[in-house]
């Protein structure tokens, strides 16, 4: 089991060091975004937003897109909140490596049982390559998920590398990542700093997605695999 972090403290941590990064003109730029056969593919349990949440977070990202258009923006469709990455995006996965439904009847004996929760998406934290939209989960229902999730993968001897980039312990939704060098990185910045403590909204996730998928979530390269409700009950 996972220990439980403080989310606020983790987001603000993750923060202080990017935007000193920003302040430095030290962006990480994603050199692969355009790149037409970029073959990396995975398998990933992943939340939508709400339309309220949505389109919040639109309306913040077209203030960025006045002073920045060249970076990488995710339209609605492809935003969202990653339970779990079972396959890390790599080269050469194909789907016709394992039995989906395998993965399918593993994850619904979780989900059956666990309830729907609540995200409150409130400011924008950071990395040096990417701007994310806070997730503050109500109660425990997403780390149960996740801690069983982990425990029934790792007995199945289902293919999966689970925690093997890193432990997933956030509910951010990532909504910009950076193409190019900001033309005006002060101006940029100060935009970012208007929206630290923004509040976007809540949203209600009472079902979650298995999907395959490439790096970024991309609508036209997601394959849906399966929708697996949670419990009615909001914890």
């Amino acid at each position: 089991m996972t220990a439980k972090i403080d989310l606020h403290d983790h987001y603000k941590k993750m923060w202080d060091t990017s935007f000193n990064l920003f302040e430095e003109g030290a962006y990480e730029l994603d050199p692969l975004i355009d790149v037409k056969d970029d073959t990396r593919y995975g398998v990933t349990l992943l939340a939508r937003l709400s339309p309220e949440v949505k389109e919040n977070i639109l309306k913040f990202l077209d203030k960025l897109k006045l002073h920045e258009p060249g970076q990488y923006f995710y339209p609605a469709s492809d935003l969202h909140i990653t339970v779990m990455s079972f396959i890390s995006c790599y080269a050469g996965f194909h789907l016709n490596m394992i039995k989906v439904e395998e993965y399918v009847s593993l994850i619904q004996s979780i989900t059956a049982k666990l309830a729907a929760f609540q995200v409150h998406f409130s400011g924008i934290t950071a990395s040096p390559s990417c701007i994310m939209v806070q997730g503050f989960p109500n109660g425990d229902s997403l780390q149960e998920l996740r801690d069983e999730l982990r425990v029934a993968f790792k007995d199945s001897g289902l293919q999966q590398t689970m925690d093997t980039r890193y432990t997933i312990v956030t509910a951010h939704s990532t909504v910009l990542r950076f193409k190019e060098l900001p033309t005006n990185s002060k101006v940029f910045n100060e935009v970012l700093e208007k929206y630290r403590d923004h509040d976007f909204g809540t949203a209600l996730v009472h079902e979650v997605e298995l999907v395959s998928n490439d790096w970024y979530q991309r609508q036209n390269m997601v394959k849906q695999l399966a929708k697996l409700k949670l419990l009615q009950e909001v914890r």
